[in-house]
């Protein structure tokens, strides 16, 4: 294949033809066939001129962002350079040219890759120990049907359990390429460095449509099964941790997350029963069969979720008895649920949790309407508890009704993630899945009455025609109060915030900078906060520090079906707080991630994606942190002052407009009043100033800061939202509790108001 004059021109200076490096060079602009062909060169480069060294650098700096494509003649290349290895006594790096293999055109001739494979294969046999075993399973393919499969096979599988045997007699069933494709499946993708490719985005999708992996992945299941299974019934001795090798863990994990891609019907029966019993000792011990099965199968499930395996999940999360069990199941189950935002079309599969038992004279009813309940009755009339009769000749029923009423509430939970997740999708999932579930009766939906025209509802009960989640970003200012102030009048708690949803346009300062936004920029934030809320969120993110290029971070999060990546960098600025920085998006084109203009962004998209660091920066600001008060002047002080009491960011705009449709309905109205920042609520001692952005409060005269920790309000007020960090009702519980200043007797508050 031609390679174009860029090429060209690092080709000579890596080969030594040329030892000046070429000038005005952008390595972006090559080609991934370019890449292919460079690759060799650059390996064959030790030391030596300086030119030679950064065209070096070049190449493999654009190998970690993109896919190269090869050539059988580039590949083969490839593979004669890690064979001149083993004449430098180098360990060959196999990965690199297996890497190769699956990024050759479909059907390209591999014959002459024959020798170069048998060569470093025998060398790699020849070693103590074999540090990439799929690897050397896939060179061993290319040598020929006499070719030394067997022998290699033999060896991978040595000291691992029959699980794992029988994966690598799998891999022995597909080509060369096949089992490089494997390969790339294992490979962590933050292993790029050591391997050298940016990692193939789609290996492990193409490794489930593998010929007879479905069938091998219930296999699979089912021994691992019925071996805990054997524990559990006392057939096998129980040792904790041991019900599984290393080996055989990872290969569950792969088998589950075949069968979750393919979503086979026999899975989440044969699923639920292998995660609870593998997370619960058979004895009263606080230990488990094994961990690594448990977390492997929800790393899977994390790929490709289903409701079934988020209950299943759910179930072994409450029985396990180990300690620290639960709080890991809790991070991984909150990126599962997000990650079903992007597979609604089995998201949607959930009953509505409707149920009537008549358990002799009485009535159990599962309702959904709302809160998900479960009520006792007799005849007409509802009961406070349930029935001693119930109670005594019904026990197990009672606790399965009981059981069926948490799955039933963590379903909803994981529906509503789901739906809020896949907000700014461009492909519109399977709505008419939700007909008849509660959830949907209490959002707002568009319709497409006509060509372009959308019209919003509440609830789901329309015509078959193209449908869509409401979203204030795509309505008018006079549409959105109309539907606040009906959620508001209805006292219609919405799963997810959507009526009072944050809206962020692009503003005059994003458009001049193009490419990034600096609205969120300069905050000073508690740095464990803010990596856990990555987390939560589904961004990812490395963690930062004071050690050597542990300083700057970024952290990322693919939107709108993997088409848009938006990332936010922050940096570390003192222990335990990091600073943030400036916002970018990123358009998938082919095989690559290009830099956008902040104007070429979907509206939903940034918008959703600003929210989401409107999120982190609130709730971690040190703003919200009366402590810094006392740290006297400084940098991060002033910093707290600045922050504390200034303009209001969206989610604090949005919570002004909620405060202003409650106040008429407060018995506090007649002391409050809303300012552009404040809400202000009139004493007998003083008056007050609350923050609508931090809930700190300033006193007049003099505004001087009241330090108060607020519990909850003893007035029943309706919220239209929850608010990750309660900032809403914080504020209500304060401008309660100022309004009837005179009733105070916590002396740490009095104190304040009357100095």
């Amino acid at each position: 294949m031609q390679l174009s004059s860029q090429a060209r021109s690092l080709l000579e200076v890596l080969t030594g033809a040329v030892e000046r490096f070429p000038e005005r060079l952008d390595a972006s602009r090559l080609s991934a066939y370019d890449l292919g062909a460079l690759l060799p060169a650059a390996h064959r480069v030790d030391s030596g001129h300086e030119a030679a060294v950064l065209a070096r650098w070049e190449v493999r700096s654009q190998l970690l962002e993109r896919q190269p494509l090869f050539t059988p003649a580039a590949c083969a290349d490839l593979f004669h350079a890690l064979v001149e290895d083993l004449d430098k006594r180098r360990e060959p790096r196999l990965s690199l040219g297996v890497g190769a293999l699956v990024r050759c055109p479909e059907g390209a001739p591999l014959d002459q890759l024959a020798d170069p494979a048998r060569a470093l294969v025998r060398f790699i046999m020849g070693q103590d120990r074999i540090g990439e075993p799929f690897a050397l399973l896939a060179a061993a393919g290319l040598v020929g049907p006499a070719g030394p499969d067997a022998e290699v096979a033999e060896r991978v599988a040595e000291g691992g359990g029959p699980l794992a045997a029988a994966e690598v007699e799998l891999l022995l069933g597909w080509n060369a390429t096949q089992r490089a494709l494997f390969m790339e499946s294992v490979v962590p993708a933050d292993y790029r460095f050591t391997r050298g490719f940016a990692p193939l985005p789609d290996a492990r999708e193409r490794v489930c449509h593998l010929p007879g992996h479905v069938e091998f992945a219930r296999a699979t299941m089912e021994a691992a099964e019925a071996r805990v299974a054997a524990i559990h019934a006392g057939e096998v001795p129980y040792r904790a941790e041991k019900a599984f090798d290393h080996a055989e863990k990872a290969t569950i994990g792969r088998a589950a997350r075949v069968a979750l891609r393919h979503d086979e019907p026999w899975l989440p029966e044969l699923l639920d029963s292998l995660v609870r019993k593998v997370a619960v000792a058979p004895t009263q011990a606080k230990t488990l069969p094994s961990q690594g099965v448990l977390f492997a199968i929800a790393h899977a499930a994390e790929e490709y979720p289903t409701p079934e395996a988020v209950a299943s999940l759910h179930a072994a999360r409450r029985e396990t008895r180990h300690a620290g069990v639960p709080k890991q199941l809790d991070r991984m189950l909150k990126r599962v649920e997000a990650a079903l935002g992007n597979r609604l079309e089995v998201a949607f599969r959930l009953p509505d949790g409707r149920v009537r038992r008549q358990l002799g004279e009485h009535t159990a009813v599962i309702s959904t309407d709302g809160a998900v309940e479960l009520s006792w009755w007799h005849g007409d009339r509802k009961l406070k508890t349930v029935p001693a009769a119930v109670r005594r000749e019904h026990g197990e029923e009672v606790a399965r009704l009981r059981a069926l009423v948490k799955q039933v509430k963590q379903q909803q939970a994981t529906l509503s993630r789901a739906l809020e997740a896949g907000y700014a999708g461009e492909v519109a999932p399977p709505y008419h899945q939700l007909a008849g579930q509660p959830i949907a009766d209490r959002l707002i939906w568009e319709f497409e009455a006509s060509p372009g025209q959308w019209h919003s509802r509440l609830g789901l009960g329309v015509p078959d025609v193209p449908v869509r989640l409401w979203h204030p970003a795509r309505a008018s200012l006079e549409e959105v109060a109309s539907w606040r102030e009906a959620v508001q009048e209805k006292e219609l708690r919405q799963p997810f915030k959507q009526a009072f949803r944050e809206i962020y346009l692009l503003t005059p300062a994003e458009e001049a900078t193009e490419a990034h936004s600096n609205r969120f920029a300069d905050h000073m934030v508690e740095y464990h906060k803010l990596y856990a809320l990555f987390k939560q969120r589904g961004w990812q993110a490395a963690y930062v520090g004071p050690w050597d290029g542990g300083g700057d971070g970024e952290a990322r999060r693919v939107v709108a079906g993997g088409r848009w990546r938006a990332s936010f960098s922050h940096g570390y600025a003192d222990e335990g707080y990091a600073l943030t920085g400036e916002v970018r998006f990123h358009r998938l084109t082919g095989d690559r991630w290009e830099p956008a203009r902040l104007t070429e962004v979907p509206p939903l998209v940034f918008s959703e994606a600003m929210r989401d660091v409107d999120l982190f920066v609130a709730v971690t600001s040190i703003a919200t942190d009366p402590a810094w008060l006392d740290r006297g002047p400084g940098r991060l002080h002033g910093h707290w002052r600045t922050t504390s009491f200034g303009a209001l960011a969206p989610s604090a705009e949005v919570r002004r407009d909620a405060l202003a449709r409650l106040l008429p309905r407060l018995t506090v109205a007649g002391r409050c009043t809303l300012t552009d920042r404040f809400l202000v609520v009139r004493g007998d001692l003083r008056t007050y100033k609350i923050h609508l952005g931090s809930g700190n409060i300033l006193m007049e005269p003099n505004d001087a800061y009241l330090c108060i920790v607020a519990g909850p309000s003893r007035d029943r007020v309706f919220l239209p939202f929850e608010e990750d960090g309660g900032l809403l009702s914080v504020i209500l519980s304060k401008a309660f509790l100022l309004a009837a200043d005179t009733a105070i007797d916590d002396p740490t508050i009095t104190r304040q108001i009357r100095a």
